[in-house]
């Protein structure tokens, strides 16, 4: 009975994951308290998984990574990338972005690259901006510190007491699935929407939110008496009155004092606005805000802002901005821009003040689309140090003289006496959401062995895939973990299918690390549905990408990749 029940909280588990209302590190810790007050693990046994060694590791690793992402290398190499027509850039993209995934985070290597391609003018970022998320996971399962889902499995062979993953042991299926991916990529660019760049269109749609304040000259006359109906690229598209909606405006509409207007336009003639006297836009003057610099942002995963409205938060307080106006991918929002919850994603119009770049939180809440204002970049000494150490801890590591784990030590701390980290920005960015997670996941796993849960799924497998024989049940656990991850978060797959491989193994009494590899591989497979992975989130508002525009090239992507795991796990990895 034991081993059902945990079954069914699993499944309640998963559905509350892909319903996406709680964060998955809420819902992965109370799940493993849970298993520890009804006894399932024990107390050392819930404790220890926020301390497991690769754990650590990738903690240290992403800390590491604060200081790398601010190197200018990426930079220099734009504009050599993104040369030629599409084919060839996504080439050249694809090929620059998976060798840095491969060493660098997933999510630091596009947001480097974001506001490059979304701003330049050779080919439209429609056409590059899926396969750089697309080359980033692929570039990611090369190495073993590619991706955090390489080394969140390696958390749980340790802690499986299996011998632990090796920097390049992923590299022997990665590299000719990359190269697989990348060709395949670039045969299917056609597939892709062609949306000219922001600079040479004139339909780029936001919506603006204003209100009429206290004895402006705007209340008492008609929106025609007022010329708000012949504004330079922009509509007003509806209008709020003491919580009621009037939509679509007429022209003789009188205007009242308190009266919040809303407008849909171009990015290029929000400006317009600067001439009506009146206006207060997020509590601050229409003139004020809009004289200042517009900068378009993407909200990262790390921010604070998803599930909250702008009236929710003090937004101009926290970021010295003011909202101009949002979109979500291809989407034209309805409604009041102070109402509208917000999501991973979707792409901001702001007005900055003198302040925005020197306030600490800008990096950890949205991926900024204009490079002029970014955190300032490492110099070139400090770059060459930092990479440098990096380098020769990787290294270091691969051949064994010593664990990554003490070699991020030294390194961090080498980061940190030259100031080129600070401690400020380590506890501003420190990762404590996935420390939670993968940590409270490794209690969850241990409550899945302990009760017979993983074992009673094991053993179904073996049944349904009886006549196919041990293969049947390594493609069935590898669909099993790709379907997870293109429904909820890759490291959350990771820590769900990972006992039932394990298990599955152990009921064929063969050698689990196939199994292993097809969790590791089978968790980045995400690919068709883009609510699925951070860094597809972050170019879906750029690109104006809708859900099938992934869909019709990631299934392409999707295959390959699938028939070349499937293949070549079983040649390197023998049963």
């Amino acid at each position: 009975m034991t081993a059902y029940a945990v079954l069914l909280s699993v499944v309640a588990l998963l559905v509350l994951l892909i319903r996406g209302r709680i964060a998955p590190a809420i819902l992965f810790t109370a799940w493993a308290a849970a298993y520890y007050l009804a006894g399932l693990v024990s107390e050392r046994e819930w404790l220890a998984g926020y301390t497991n060694p690769a754990l650590i590791t990738l903690v240290l690793l992403l800390l590491v990574s604060l200081a790398l992402e601010r190197s200018p290398l990426l930079d220099r190499f734009s504009d050599l990338v993104l040369k030629g027509g599409p084919a060839r850039a996504t080439l050249r993209l694809s090929a620059v972005t998976a060798m840095f995934s491969a060493v660098l985070n997933n999510t630091a290597v596009v947001g480097a690259l974001l506001g490059v391609v979304s701003k330049q003018r050779r080919v439209a970022p429609s056409k590059l901006l899926i396969p750089l998320s697309y080359a980033a996971i692929i570039g990611g399962v090369t190495t073993l510190i590619g991706t955090s889902t390489n080394l969140v499995v390696n958390s749980f062979v340790i802690d499986a007491g299996l011998p632990p993953l090796g920097m390049f042991q992923f590299s022997l299926v990665g590299i000719p699935l990359a190269l697989t991916c990348i060709a395949v990529m670039v045969l299917c660019s056609g597939l892709l929407p062609e949306h000219a760049p922001a600079e040479r269109e004139n339909n780029q749609t936001y919506f603006l939110e204003a209100q009429i304040t206290p004895g402006a000259p705007l209340a008492g006359r008609s929106i025609e008496q007022n010329g708000l109906r012949n504004l330079d690229g922009l509509f007003l598209l509806e209008l709020e009155r003491e919580g009621r909606l009037i939509s679509p405006v007429g022209p003789d509409e009188i205007l009242e004092e308190g009266d919040i207007l809303v407008f849909t336009g171009q990015v290029e003639k929000v400006q317009s606005l600067q001439q009506i006297r009146g206006l207060q836009v997020f509590g601050t003057r229409a003139d004020a805000l809009l004289g200042s610099n517009l900068v378009e942002v993407v909200i990262s995963n790390e921010s604070i802002l998803p599930n909250h409205t702008l009236r929710g938060v003090d937004f101009r307080s926290q970021f010295d901005a003011g909202v101009v106006g949002i979109r979500r991918g291809d989407k034209r929002l309805t409604g009041q821009l102070g109402r509208i919850p917000l999501r991973v994603g979707d792409s901001l119009l702001l007005a900055v003040g003198p302040d925005f770049a020197q306030h600490r939180n800008i990096d950890r809440n949205f991926h900024l689309l204009d490079t002029g204002v970014l955190r300032p970049k490492l110099t070139p000494r400090q770059s060459t140090l930092a990479l440098t150490g990096f380098a020769l801890a990787i290294a270091v590591s691969a051949i064994g003289v010593w664990p990554l784990l003490n070699c991020l030590l030294v390194l961090l701390a080498v980061l940190l006496a030259t100031r080129i980290l600070s401690v400020s920005e380590m506890r501003r960015r420190f990762p404590f959401d996935l420390l939670v997670t993968i940590g409270s996941a490794l209690a969850i796993a241990k409550a899945l062995e302990s009760s017979g849960a993983a074992e009673l799924v094991a053993d179904s497998m073996r049944g349904v895939f009886d006549g196919y024989g041990v293969v049947g049940a390594f493609v069935g656990v590898y669909l099993i973990t790709v379907v997870l991850t293109e429904v909820i978060t890759n490291n959350a797959a990771a820590a769900l299918a990972f006992p039932i491989a394990l298990s599955t193994a152990r009921a064929f009494d063969v050698d689990p690390m196939p199994f292993v590899m097809a969790i590791a591989y089978g968790a980045s497979a995400g690919f068709l549905i883009p609510f699925g992975y951070q860094t597809h989130l972050m170019v879906m508002s750029p690109g104006r990408y809708r859900t099938l525009d992934f869909i019709r090239i990631g299934l392409p992507v999707s295959l390959t990749y699938s028939a070349a795991v499937l293949l070549l796990v079983p040649t390197f990895f023998p049963f």
